[in-house]
């Protein structure tokens, strides 16, 4: 079995963003499969849905040592994802044959990415405004959380994006007092059936390859832990931006935008971040100087 060195390298570093922000696999690997390996888009969503489906119990076994993962979600989750993520790959299936598929998919996948894209940058308004967390129980909405369930599962049976960008999202609007840590316990927890159900639909219908998925796990599963360990210390306010520039790029370029906007979009966004990141910069200085207790003579103990 041949393993392609370029590709494990792409899993490595798409497993060490998925250790560090809790999503984005299928979001970013297969595009990065589609855009810079020349792979066709079922075959890349079929093979990143079975790589992702060993990768996810690197975190969630994590979460659910710590006691970060609330269960009666996740079993309302499942219920709904699981047969819609199934059914998801056999309607990919019935879309045609050939390059119809082949285009059908592409548009579907850029189309997903928008929305995670979108999504990331709603949980970060909704974030900023979003009340204190509640230190009582959680009390669990059966059916809101079985209809995101629902959507999520068909949305990542059709594209494999969804399962960690697009849940988290839904979960934070419907239960805005979650912690941060247990969304993401949550959320990979119920990944593992969701994804999964999704890879058994591609494996049955889907175009899986043996190699790229090798590929893939040679390099994703040291990354993800790897990003695991240093998730503690990363700043989420750097990486969450930079996931959305990486979305938002792939999917204007696998619903054929011309180079010129892809690459003007790449570098405003750019050119935003280091103006974000020099502004923060120059606030916390300023904060740092003003906060700076002076020293007095009584302070010092003299008379």
């Amino acid at each position: 079995m041949h393993v392609d060195i370029g590709i494990a390298f792409a899993g490595l570093f798409v497993g060490f963003v998925v250790g560090l922000t809790g999503m984005g696999g299928g979001a970013l690997m297969t595009p990065v499969l589609v855009l810079f390996f020349n792979i066709q888009p079922l075959a890349a969503v079929s093979s990143d849905l079975v790589a992702s489906f060993v990768m996810k119990p690197v975190g969630a076994g994590v979460h659910l040592r710590r006691g970060t993962v609330n269960l009666e979600l996740v079993r309302w989750l499942v219920i709904g994802s699981v047969p819609t993520a199934f059914c998801g790959a056999m309607l990919l299936n019935l879309l045609g044959d050939g390059d119809a598929v082949q285009h059908r998919t592409k548009t579907i996948l850029g189309v997903a990415l928008l929305v995670a894209a979108t999504s990331m940058l709603l949980k970060r308004t909704i974030n900023r405004g979003r009340p204190t967390e509640s230190t009582g129980p959680l009390v669990v909405r059966p059916l809101p959380t079985l209809l995101i369930g629902l959507a999520g599962g068909l949305i990542v049976g059709l594209t494999s994006v969804g399962s960690g960008s697009l849940m988290i999202v839904m979960l934070l609007a419907l239960y805005p007092t979650m912690s941060a840590s247990q969304l993401v316990g949550t959320d990979l927890v119920q990944a593992i059936p969701l994804v999964g159900a999704a890879a058994l639909g591609h494996l049955l219908f889907g175009d899986f390859r043996l190699g790229i998925t090798s590929s893939l796990l040679v390099g994703a599963l040291p990354g993800v832990y790897v990003g695991a360990r240093v998730s503690s210390r990363a700043p989420d306010g750097l990486i969450r931006p930079v996931l959305v520039v990486v979305l938002l790029v792939s999917a204007l370029k696998l619903l054929g935008a011309p180079d010129a906007v892809v690459a003007s979009t790449l570098v405003a966004a750019l050119v935003g971040g280091a103006l974000a990141v020099g502004y923060r910069l120059r606030v916390r200085s300023q904060a740092g100087a003003t906060s700076t207790p002076s020293i007095s003579p009584t302070a010092s103990g003299r008379p």
